[in-house]
This record gives C-alpha cells, sequence and structure tokens, in this order.
C-alpha cells in the first residue's frame, strides 16, 4: 500500500467554491453552508484502506458535530473507470452502511478536489466562518497499519477551536492515504 501525504496548502487559502452532485443527483455546493459556522470538506473514497479504517469513526464525527452547526461535506474524486468501487452507485451504498450523515458528494470531473489541492483519501480541510482554511491535516494518529485506537483526536480538536472562534493548534500533521486516483492524463 503506497501511502500519499496530503499536500498541506496554505492555512488562510479560501475556501473554493463547489457544487457537486450526490449519488441520487441532488445538488451540494459551498454556498449552501454559508450560514454555518465553519465548513469541513473530506476527500475520501470507499475502497481505501486508510478511509476503511477511520469509517466508523468518521461516522461518529458527523453526527457528533453536525448538531454544533459545523457543516460537513464528503468528496469522493476517483476514476470510477478503473476503480468502480467508487462509482456513485457504490458510494450510496457505502454512505448508508457507514453511517454517514453528511452528502457524499462525486467529482466526476475531479476538478474540484484539485481546486482544494486534495492529494490523498482521506484529505480535511476545515475552514473557518469566513471560509478561510484553519485546518488541513490527519484525522488523527491511527493507520491501518497501527494499533492506536481511531479517535479523530486532531480534527475534534481542530474544529473545537474553529466552532469556538479560536485558531486550531498550528502544529498540524498531514493526512496520509492513497493517492487519489487521478484519470489518465488528469494528475495536477
Amino acid at each position: 500500500m503506497v501511502m500519499t501525504p496530503s499536500t498541506m496548502i496554505p492555512l488562510g487559502s479560501p475556501a473554493p467554491d463547489f457544487r457537486l452532485p450526490t449519488p441520487d443527483g441532488k445538488l451540494v455546493g459551498r454556498d449552501d453552508f454559508k450560514d454555518a459556522p465553519a465548513l469541513l470538506v473530506m476527500v475520501i473514497c470507499n475502497h481505501c484502506p486508510f478511509v476503511k479504517h477511520i469509517r466508523d469513526g468518521l461516522a461518529a464525527f458527523g453526527r457528533d458535530y453536525r448538531d454544533r452547526g459545523l457543516a460537513i461535506v464528503a468528496i469522493n474524486a476517483n476514476d470510477v473507470a478503473n476503480y468502480p468501487e467508487d462509482s456513485p452507485e457504490k458510494m450510496k451504498e457505502e454512505a448508508t452502511a457507514a453511517g454517514y450523515t453528511f452528502p457524499y458528494l462525486f467529482d466526476e470531473s475531479q476538478g474540484i478536489a484539485k481546486a482544494f489541492g486534495a492529494a490523498c483519501t482521506p484529505d480535511f480541510f476545515l475552514y473557518d466562518g469566513d471560509r478561510r482554511l484553519a485546518y488541513r491535516g490527519q484525522f488523527d494518529a491511527s493507520r491501518p497499519s497501527t494499533d492506536l485506537p481511531v479517535t479523530g483526536a486532531d480534527l475534534r480538536t481542530a474544529a473545537d477551536a474553529v466552532l469556538a472562534g479560536s485558531p486550531p493548534p498550528s502544529d498540524q500533521i498531514a493526512s496520509i492515504g492513497c493517492n487519489i486516483k487521478w484519470k489518465p492524463g488528469n494528475a495536477p
């Protein structure tokens, strides 16, 4: 399993605009959450062992922070021609099986993933109320190859700070995961 780190784009970067479909065809965009105090964009997929490892933790995070006002979306940008297990039909099945309470969106063109600077799955981008990047980094220190429990501690600490109107810790550790499965000739 090849491990790819997140790109750690500069803090303070503005949230790219997006409008993407759920597997059911409902369009969801950044501005749908304009009244939310913060926005979390997660780049995930169905088949990545790193995402599978934290799957239950992602679902719990979504449930825990939904009632606190954090807007959350997940985006799958993988090439489904070569990775059919990440198709919209399979995304719908995965969202139900995992218990995701946030929209799971499909970026068929891969343009939105590029706009965010996403490199791996999972990749996390937490924006404050002004939609400026406040956190980009790991969910927690657990990996499929470790015995560390999945807690979401790093992302939870950052989300708690942003929701309280405070800056998250400046020591942010890159997420590690599978590389995004870019379409041929489409890699950044």
